[in-house]
């Protein structure tokens, strides 16, 4: 007889639809309920829920965590979220939507501490993910369980494609170090500071490569990371540079962007931290439809015939 090591957890991460389909394609995951935890009362139902009980959709999460330490679970739990995001994740919003993890056992917790302290350092904006003992959890109706496993097209808020896509790395962010903001006061133009460290806009149609058609990688101008090549930029006629992907998901860092009364993704550098541009779904639909929109001013662009010089011959396939 296998003797497992079971451990129980609670994530609430948005629609518990897609939260309980993403964990349970994790190895060491043994059982999934989805419910409501942390309301005002032990009981209730998804429709007090949507009416403002307090409650926030979780997971109830049984694993092995010889297989999976609670650690490691919660690493693939925040694939899943937007942790500075409260009340909301993708288009829910509402206080059962926000994030959190609850726990049964007080050792836990110092876990749970530590795992967001290390999420923290990758975000600029306050990480706003709970950790809070469990009050009480209720299991969700039955035609919640397992929802997406009876209707595979239905309402997600995870991208499933661009996480596994996240875990296919091709940059090593060890070897690209953000200097400090003096150092990139005199090392970057005013207009470069100005877009990468207090979130600017350089005009349309009057920035350096919005027209560049050369061969060759585009770089984050704070600190040299690759960002994107040239093989993926187009045309788009906004007046900015336009990519349909980054060459590895992973530099790339996505935020809910408010301002000025509109919904859009703002897209930052992973190892400079640094304001690029937005992301828009109105790309080519025939090359995944995105439309990376980005500041030339946050970009510095390395001809093919310079690659291998300066360090980049490993992306040259990428051309």
């Amino acid at each position: 007889m296998i003797d497992l090591k079971k451990e129980k957890i609670y994530l609430a991460g948005g629609c518990f639809w897609g939260t309980q389909k993403y964990l349970q394609s994790l190895e060491g995951v043994l059982e999934t309920t989805v419910g409501y935890v942390n309301g005002d009362g032990p009981n209730t139902s998804y429709e007090a829920v949507c009416h403002g009980s307090g409650h926030a959709e979780a997971v109830e999460v049984v694993f092995d965590s010889d297989v999976i330490p609670l650690s490691q679970l919660l690493e693939e739990f925040y694939e899943t979220i937007d942790p500075t995001s409260l009340y909301r994740q993708g288009m829910d919003m509402g206080i059962q939507y926000r994030t959190g993890v609850y726990y049964l056992e007080e050792k836990q917790k110092e876990v749970i501490a530590a795992s967001l302290n290390q999420l923290q350092k990758q975000y600029e904006k306050p990480v706003v993910t709970e950790n809070l003992p469990l009050e009480h959890f209720c299991a969700a109706e039955a035609y919640h369980q397992d929802y997406l496993v009876k209707h595979p097209q239905g309402y997600c808020h995870i991208d499933f494609e661009k996480i596994a896509k996240k875990k296919s790395r091709v940059v090593d962010e060890t070897k690209y170090q953000k200097p400090d903001k003096k150092t990139l006061e005199k090392q970057l133009s005013p207009l470069a500071f100005a877009v990468t460290q207090q979130n600017a806009t350089e005009p349309p149609f009057q920035n350096a490569y919005w027209n560049t058609k050369a061969e060759g990688i585009y770089v984050d101008v704070t600190t040299g990371e690759p960002l994107f090549s040239s093989a993926d930029k187009y045309q788009s006629g906004c007046g900015w540079p336009s990519f349909t992907k980054p060459m590895d998901p992973n530099t790339i860092q996505e935020y809910d962007d408010l301002s000025f009364g509109m919904i859009r993704t703002e897209v930052r550098s992973r190892c400079g931290n640094a304001h690029l541009g937005h992301v828009f779904t109105d790309g080519p639909p025939q090359r995944g439809g995105l439309r990376y929109c980005i500041n030339s001013a946050a970009l510095r662009f390395i001809p093919k015939e310079d690659m291998e010089k300066e360090g980049y011959g490993a992306f040259l396939k990428f051309l």
